[in-house]
């Protein structure tokens, strides 16, 4: 009977978590990433670099949630396959350096992928990065099929614009692969079929030029892999 009653107690208090969970609004600016972390949030990762190209060295963090809730995931064309999941929420979060203090300019509660999302390999996150300041985010995950996905976003017009990304894809027995990447500044997309083991020359390398009106920022673009850009193409 006390175990029945112990379980009923944790049932409802996941059931209240789901309910009651909401995304904490963020200190606006802080001196260092301690005086940033918002209560029962952790940082788990993190990169310094310039971002607004001050000369000055900026900072992106991501955030996980001390437990596991119940989200509703964006799948496929973001709106109408909507997968309950429970696991550990993640945030990204940027701030410009500004004097002695770093500023908040952008909080995104959806575009990272979350511990659950990797399948076999286990958790997709891999390091932050900031180079030529762009703001580098990476996943891997998968199983057989393998996947590693790449998200180049810079600052421009106030805004965090995609300007390039790459797709790649291989079978961990067999060498086949498959590679997109995309460039969208210029609107190009180079995709490259053929065997992880082989030279460029030997594998079959595709160029194509890509129409598309806008591009995609934090805003339009909700979650990896829920950008249809064609048939059988996600991103």
């Amino acid at each position: 009977m006390r175990i029945r009653l112990i379980a009923l107690l944790l049932f409802c208090y996941s059931a209240s978590q789901a309910q009651s969970f909401k995304y904490p609004k963020l200190n606006p600016q802080g001196k260092t990433i301690k005086s940033l972390i918002p209560a029962q949030w952790k940082v788990i990762d993190s990169v310094y670099g310039d971002l607004n190209n001050d000369k000055v060295e900026d900072l992106a963090l991501i955030y996980e949630f001390y437990a596991a809730v119940k989200e509703n995931r964006a799948y496929g064309d973001n709106t109408t396959e909507l997968i309950t999941e429970t696991q550990r929420p993640r945030m990204l979060a940027v701030y410009f350096k500004s004097g002695r203090n770093y500023k908040l300019v952008t909080q995104n509660n959806d575009f990272v992928l979350r511990s659950e999302e990797g399948g076999a390999m286990g958790d997709p996150l891999r390091p932050l990065a900031i180079i030529d300041n762009i703001l580098n985010l990476a996943f891997e995950g998968g199983g057989n099929w393998r996947w590693k996905l790449n998200y180049s976003f810079k600052y421009q017009d106030k805004d965090w614009q995609l300007t390039k990304a790459s797709n790649y894809s291989y079978h961990s027995g067999s060498g086949d692969m498959n590679s997109k990447k995309y460039d969208f500044v210029n609107k190009k997309r180079i995709t490259t079929i053929g065997k992880m083991s082989n030279t460029d020359s030997a594998n079959e390398i595709i160029e194509q030029n890509l129409t598309l009106k806008t591009l995609k920022n934090f805003s339009n673009f909700k979650k990896p892999w829920t950008w249809e850009l064609g048939p059988d193409e996600f991103l």
